[in-house]
């Protein structure tokens, strides 16, 4: 059972009540100065003295000082109040994120446990061990899948990931792609809009790869039709070059369409049951992550019909 503490030991309440009564202190002060600094000019003219000996010319001065201290102070307090909120946010996603990734990988090996177990107890026929054999190889894809998203996340944060830039067709990049691939999109309908023109700019052709896989991907994931599909179109729009990736999922809940970019967040609002487990939370952060390294940016959007959109924003003028 979690320990509930007294509303007033809430670490809000606290920071409130701190920066109220530092603001108090500030205005009293201030006023109190005033007040003072009026009777000791009263009694300078009432009993003709030397006005040098009690009000300095530096008063104000060092209110000035010591107001801008109090500034600094209340804006320290601040950030530092903000900072704490933002660990302890990030603490509960990274908890939350060691639990399913926890999951996600014992699911695997479970099963494969479970195939290895049926060859030793069992003899089986040549159709079933090839049967069991393919079950296992997902399993084993699965597993390197969440594997190498640790990795990659890891050095592209440190900046030690590998490959250099060069210009490449995005268009052609993507067709063959998706033709190098294609094994791993049997039950979806990939369809690339070829603009009938090249769409050229210098990528990191893994890194590029990759954030075209973990689109497309989610764009799966997160879809309840009896045939997914994805459209992929090609836009310059100004100085701009955007490559929309439309699918005809689930959508994405408004709340959450600047929120699924951050690291290890995930959208659980509108999921249906058949799409459990859920994922590592990593996927959508490592694409803007590689977006912002080719000088883009990802955004994501609800399509008027059904399904979401996610948009590579790329500037035309590196081209």
């Amino acid at each position: 059972m979690v320990k509930r503490f007294p509303w007033f030991l809430h670490p809000v309440f606290i920071f409130i009540f701190s920066i109220l009564a530092l603001a108090t202190s500030l205005f009293l002060y201030i006023y109190w100065y005033i007040r003072v600094s009026a009777g000791v000019q009263a009694l300078v003219r009432r009993y003709n003295l030397d006005a040098s000996q009690f009000l300095e010319a530096q008063t104000w001065v060092v209110i000035l000082v010591l107001s801008i201290l109090v500034t600094i102070i209340l804006a320290g307090t601040l950030i530092i109040f903000v900072y704490s909120q933002k660990m302890v946010r990030l603490n509960r996603l990274q908890h939350e994120f060691i639990n399913n990734f926890t999951h996600e990988l014992k699911t695997p090996v479970t099963s494969l446990k479970l195939y290895l177990e049926t060859f030793l107890k069992h003899e089986l026929t040549r159709e079933e061990q090839i049967k069991y054999i393919r079950y296992m190889l997902q399993d084993t894809e699965r597993l390197a899948e969440h594997i190498n998203r640790i990795l990659n996340l890891a050095k592209i944060e440190t900046k030690t990931y590998g490959g250099e830039f060069v210009t490449a067709d995005l268009v052609q990049t993507v067709q063959q792609f998706h033709q190098h691939n294609i094994h791993l999109f049997r039950n979806c309908i990939i369809r690339i809009h070829d603009p009938g023109k090249a769409f050229l700019y210098p990528i990191n052709q893994p890194l590029f790869e990759m954030l075209v896989m973990n689109i497309l991907t989610n764009g799966i994931k997160y879809n309840d039709s009896e045939q997914p599909g994805i459209d992929i179109r090609f836009v310059r729009i100004k100085n701009k070059l955007h490559i929309r990736f439309e699918d005809n999922g689930i959508g994405i809940e408004k709340g959450d369409l600047k929120k699924i970019f951050r690291k290890f967040y995930q959208a659980a609002a509108g999921r249906p049951e058949s799409l459990l487990p859920r994922g590592s939370g990593l996927g959508l952060y490592l694409v803007q992550n590689i977006a912002r390294m080719h000088k883009g940016k990802v955004i994501a959007a609800n399509r008027p019909e059904a399904g979401a959109m996610f948009t590579l924003i790329l500037p035309a003028q590196r081209v």
